[in-house]
C-alpha cells in the first residue's frame, strides 16, 4: 500500500489550520510549504527539528557535534550498503518506505542532473550557445557542488538525426551532460569508485521533435547479435547514435563519446571496487538507459566470468523507451533502473499512451500474459517511485525537476496553500454572467454545482509515496 498524506481544505482562499507545534517556513515550492516541527525542552528553549532526518538538535552547543555524528553515521552505513542502494536487491524493503539511504542517494544524483540545467547556456548571443558555460574543472564550483567529491572527466554532446539549423555555428551538437569520477576522498565515504555520467532533459527544438518520433525501431548496438526482438524508440536511438560524420571537424555520436569515455575510465581503475551510476530527467533517462543497456549488452562491466560492475540508473520524469524484449533483456543483463515519477507527469506516459503493455496488464485483470502485438508496444523498466503533486496556477510543476527533488528532500511535511487566482471562482463567475446572458434570450443553461449546493465544495490535494515493479 502507498503511504498516503493528504488533507482537505473547505476554502480554497483560506490555509490548512495546523496544530500549534507546527510552525510554516516561509519558503514553499509549487502548492507544497515546508514546515518544520517546533518543541519546548527544559528551561524554556526551542528546537526545531526536520521530521525525517537523521538528526535532531538540543542545544547550540551541540548542534555541530549532532550533525557530525550523524553525517558520520550516514557516510558509515553508504559505504557498507551501497550495493544495496544501487539495486543490488532490486531496492526490495528500501522503496516503501522510502530508506533515509537510497532517498538521500536519489536526491544526490537528481543534484547531478540539476546541474546540467544550471550550466547549459541558452542565450542565442553568447558563443558558447548550447555548450556549457563553464569548463570542466570549474563547472561543480560554478553550479553550487564544489563539495560533491567528484570530477568531471568529460562532456557529452548529441546530434540529433533532424536538420533544423541554429543561429551561430556549423556544428548542430548539442551538450548533454558530462562524465565524472569520485575521487579518492570520496571512496572512503561511498564504499568504492562511482563514475556518474547524467544527462539534461529536453529544450531544443530537434530534442523536442526526437521525442515525437514515437515508432520502435531495433536496437542492434550489439554488431555480433543485433537482437531484432530488443526494439526502442526511433528518435531516442536516433539522438544517442547520430554523428557529424558529414561534416570535416564534426563530432562522433553521444554513444562513441560515452563508450570511449567509460571504457577509458574502468581501465584506469581496474581492480577496484566500481560502480557505473546513470542519472537523467526527461529525454535525458531515455539516454541513460539506452546508454546502461549498450554498456551491459557489450559487456564492458563485465571483470571476468562472474564479476560485473553493477549498473544503475536513475530516472527522474522518464518516458517509456522500448518494448517488452527490451525490458527483458535489460533485466538479464542486470542493469537496475529505478524510475522516480509523479503521477500527473503526462512525460512518463509517453510514447505509447495507449499501446503500452500496462494498459493490456489492466484490460487483462493484472495478469502478466503476452499479447500477439506485445512485442509491438512500449513498457517501462524497472522499479517504480510514485509522487502525487499539482499546482492549478503552475501546471508545468508536474515535470519539473526541482519539484521532483523539492518533495523528495521533505516527503514527511507538507502544507496546503491555495494562494493568488481562484479558479474554480472564475469558472462559476464565467457560467453565471453565460446564464445570465442565455436568460435574456429566454435559453436554459444548466449550472452544474446548483443541485450541490447543500454540499460543501472541497479541494484536495494529496501527497503521495508509492512503489511499483513493473
Amino acid at each position: 500500500m502507498a503511504s498516503m498524506f493528504q488533507m482537505q481544505n473547505t476554502n480554497m482562499n483560506q490555509h490548512v489550520a495546523f496544530p500549534k507545534n507546527i510552525r510554516p517556513q516561509s519558503g514553499s515550492f509549487g502548492q507544497v510549504c515546508l514546515p518544520k516541527r517546533t518543541e519546548t525542552v527544559a528551561g524554556g528553549q526551542t528546537i526545531v527539528a526536520a521530521v525525517g532526518t537523521v538528526e535532531v538538535t538540543t542545544t547550540t552547543s551541540t548542534r555541530a557535534n549532532t550533525k557530525t555524528t550523524a553525517s558520520t553515521r550516514t557516510t558509515s552505513n553508504l559505504a557498507h550498503q551501497w550495493r544495496e542502494i544501487q539495486g543490488s536487491n532490486n531496492w526490495e524493503n528500501l522503496v516503501e518506505p522510502l530508506h533515509p539511504l537510497l532517498r538521500q542517494e536519489i536526491i544526490r544524483y537528481g543534484d547531478f542532473v540539476t546541474a546540467c540545467y544550471k550550466a547549459f547556456n541558452l542565450d542565442p548571443n553568447s558563443k558558447r550557445y548550447l555548450n556549457c558555460k563553464y569548463g570542466k574543472k570549474n563547472m561543480f564550483r560554478e553550479v553550487g557542488l564544489e563539495s560533491c567529491g567528484y570530477e568531471v572527466t568529460k562532456y557529452i554532446y548529441a546530434t540529433p538525426d533532424i536538420n533544423i539549423p541554429i543561429q551561430n555555428g556549423e556544428s548542430c551538437g548539442r551538450w548533454m551532460g558530462y562524465v565524472a569520477v569520485s575521487s579518492d576522498d570520496a571512496v572512503k565515504r561511498l564504499g568504492r569508485r562511482d563514475i556518474v555520467i547524467t544527462f539534461r532533459g529536453t529544450v531544443t527544438n530537434p530534442e523536442w521533435v526526437a521525442n515525437l518520433m514515437s515508432s520502435l525501431t531495433p536496437a542492434r548496438l550489439d554488431p555480433h547479435n543485433p537482437r531484432d526482438d530488443v526494439k526502442v524508440e526511433s528518435g531516442f536511438l536516433s539522438l544517442y547514435t547520430s554523428d557529424e560524420s558529414e561534416s570535416k571537424f564534426g563530432l562522433g555520436s553521444c554513444r562513441e563519446q560515452l563508450l570511449s569515455e567509460v571504457s577509458r575510465l574502468l581501465n584506469k581503475y581496474k581492480g577496484e571496487e566500481l560502480s557505473i551510476t546513470l542519472a537523467g530527467h526527461s529525454m535525458g533517462s531515455s539516454l541513460a538507459l539506452l546508454l546502461g543497456y549498450d554498456i551491459a549488452e557489450l559487456g564492458l562491466n563485465r571483470e571476468n566470468s562472474r564479476r560485473k560492475i553493477p549498473i544503475t540508473v536513475f530516472s527522474f520524469g522518464g518516458p517509456r523507451v522500448g518494448n517488452s524484449g527490451f525490458k527483458q533483456r535489460c533485466e538479464e543483463l542486470g542493469v537496475k533502473v529505478l524510475r522516480i515519477v509523479n503521477v500527473n507527469d503526462p512525460i512518463t506516459k509517453m510514447p505509447g499512451v495507449v499501446f503500452n503493455l500496462e494498459n493490456f496488464r489492466v484490460l487483462g485483470g493484472g495478469e502478466s500474459f503476452e499479447f500477439p502485438w506485445s512485442c509491438s508496444c512500449y513498457t517501462h523498466v524497472g522499479v517504480e517511485l510514485v509522487l502525487d503533486f499539482f499546482n492549478m496556477q503552475n501546471p508545468s510543476c508536474v515535470h519539473d525537476l526541482g519539484t521532483y527533488l523539492s518533495l523528495l528532500k521533505c516527503p514527511n511535511r507538507v502544507q496546503i496553500q491555495k494562494e493568488g487566482v481562484d479558479l474554480m471562482n472564475r469558472a462559476k463567475e464565467l457560467l453565471l454572467n453565460l446564464n445570465v446572458n442565455a436568460q435574456n434570450f429566454n435559453m436554459q443553461v444548466p449550472i452544474p454545482w446548483r443541485s450541490a449546493s447543500a454540499r460543501s465544495t472541497s479541494n484536495m490535494v494529496k501527497l503521495q509515496v508509492q512503489s511499483q515493479r513493473t
